[in-house]
C-alpha cells in the first residue's frame, strides 16, 4: 500500500497555471522582500542623499564628507578648472517657503521683488483744492486812486476847461515862484506868503507835512463865492490870484493846496483834486485828496481834520483832476442836470 502510494505521488500530473501553490508562495515571500528593501534603504540613502541638491536638508551627510575628503584634489588650468568646477550645494530651510510662492509656469525675474507691493499714485482731481497749501497774499497795492473807484477821461466840458486854464495859471506862477527865489527883494507880498507855507511843509514829513499845509491855506483865506468877489457863477484861480486877493470859495482852497504840496516834496501822483456831490447841502464842492502811506487823505477847507475818504459818507465822487488831465469816477451816480444844478459855494 505504501509502495502504492508513493508510485502515485512520482506519477502526479502537472500543476495547471491556474493552481494557486505559485501564488501562495509568492505572498510567503512578500515579507523577505520587504524586510530586504528596507535594509538596502538603510544603507543606501545617506550616501545618495548627501549627493544630491536637497533643499530639506541642513548638512550633508558623513558619507558625503567621507567621500570628499578621500579624493585628493588635482592642480588644474584655470580654463579646466572653470569647467570642471563642480556645482557647489545650497542648502537653506528656507527654500521650500520662497519656492513655494511661484508657479512652476512662471518666469523668474533676476531682480527681487520688493517685500510690500507699492501702490500706483492716485490721481486727485484738481477740483480738490483745500488740500494745497496756503500761499500768503501778497501784500495790498496803493489805491490807485481816491475812494477805490475807477475813472475815464473827460474829453469836453467846463471841469475840462476850467482846469485847463488854472494849470497855465499855476505854469505861470511856477515862474514867478522861481523869480522869487532868485531875488527876494522884488517878489511881491503874496508870493512871499506862499512861499512861507512851502517852506513850513518842507520842514515836515509825512502826515505832519499834510496837516501843516492844510492848516496854513485854511487860514490864509477868506472864504467868499465867486458871485460875490468876481460878480461870475464859477471862477478857478491860480494860487497867486488867490493869495493877492486873499479871498476865495472851495476850489481856490483846493488849488492853492494842491500846489503847495507838490511844491513842498509830495510826489505829484499822490496829489489829487477831487469835485465831489455834498449830499448834504446839494450841490458840488471841491476838495484835495492826499496819498500817504497808501491811504488816501481828503483836505478839506471846512475843517483842519484829516479825514480818509472812505470815511467821508455824504459825498459822492465825480471828477478827479491832476497832472494828467480830468477823469470822471464811473460809474456816474448822479446825472449831468444834477452835477450843474448848483455852483459851488463859498460855505464849501
Amino acid at each position: 500500500m505504501a509502495a502504492a502510494l508513493r508510485r502515485h505521488l512520482n506519477n502526479k500530473p502537472e500543476e495547471s497555471a491556474t493552481a494557486p501553490q505559485p501564488a501562495f508562495r509568492d505572498v510567503k515571500m512578500l515579507p523577505r522582500v520587504a524586510a530586504f528593501c528596507l535594509a538596502a534603504s538603510i544603507v543606501v540613502w545617506p550616501a545618495v542623499a548627501g549627493s544630491d541638491t536637497d533643499t530639506f536638508w541642513s548638512t550633508p551627510s558623513a558619507a558625503v564628507l567621507a567621500s570628499a575628503a578621500a579624493v585628493p584634489a588635482a592642480p588644474l588650468a584655470p580654463e579646466a578648472a572653470s569647467a570642471a568646477a563642480p556645482t557647489p550645494t545650497f542648502v537653506s530651510v528656507q527654500m521650500p517657503v520662497v519656492a513655494a510662492a511661484f508657479k512652476p509656469d512662471e518666469e523668474v525675474s533676476d531682480k527681487p521683488k520688493p517685500a510690500i507691493e507699492v501702490p500706483e499714485p492716485i490721481d486727485v482731481p484738481r477740483q480738490i483744492v483745500t488740500l494745497d497749501p496756503v500761499t500768503p497774499s501778497p501784500p495790498t497795492p496803493p489805491v490807485a486812486e481816491p475812494f477805490g473807484l475807477a475813472v475815464t477821461p473827460v474829453w469836453f466840458g467846463k471841469i475840462l476847461t476850467n482846469w485847463s486854464g488854472v494849470e497855465t495859471g499855476i505854469r505861470a506862477d511856477a515862474e514867478a515862484l522861481r523869480r522869487c527865489r532868485d531875488d527876494a527883494q522884488r517878489c511881491p507880498e503874496a508870493a512871499r506868503k506862499f512861499l512861507a507855507i512851502v517852506a513850513q511843509g518842507r520842514a515836515q514829513t509825512g502826515r505832519a507835512r499834510i496837516g501843516v499845509i492844510n492848516r496854513a491855506i485854511n487860514m490864509a483865506i477868506e472864504p467868499m463865492s465867486d458871485m460875490a468877489q468876481w460878480g461870475v457863477p464859477d471862477r478857478w484861480s491860480p494860487p497867486l490870484e488867490t493869495f493877492t486877493t486873499g479871498r476865495g470859495d472851495c476850489e481856490d482852497y483846493a488849488i492853492a493846496k494842491y500846489v503847495a504840496l507838490t511844491a513842498a516834496g509830495v510826489p505829484a501822483q499822490d496829489v489829487k483834486l477831487i469835485i465831489v456831490r455834498n449830499t448834504a447841502a446839494d450841490e458840488d464842492h471841491a476838495v484835495v485828496a492826499v496819498r500817504d502811506g497808501g491811504e488816501w487823505t481828503i483836505l478839506d477847507n471846512r475843517w483842519l481834520t484829516l479825514v480818509k475818504d472812505v470815511e467821508m459818507p455824504k459825498i459822492i465822487p465825480e471828477f478827479v483832476l491832476d497832472e494828467g488831465g480830468v477823469r470822471e469816477f464811473v460809474p456816474p451816480t448822479i446825472t449831468v442836470a444834477q452835477r450843474t444844478s448848483k455852483p459851488a459855494s463859498t460855505g464849501f
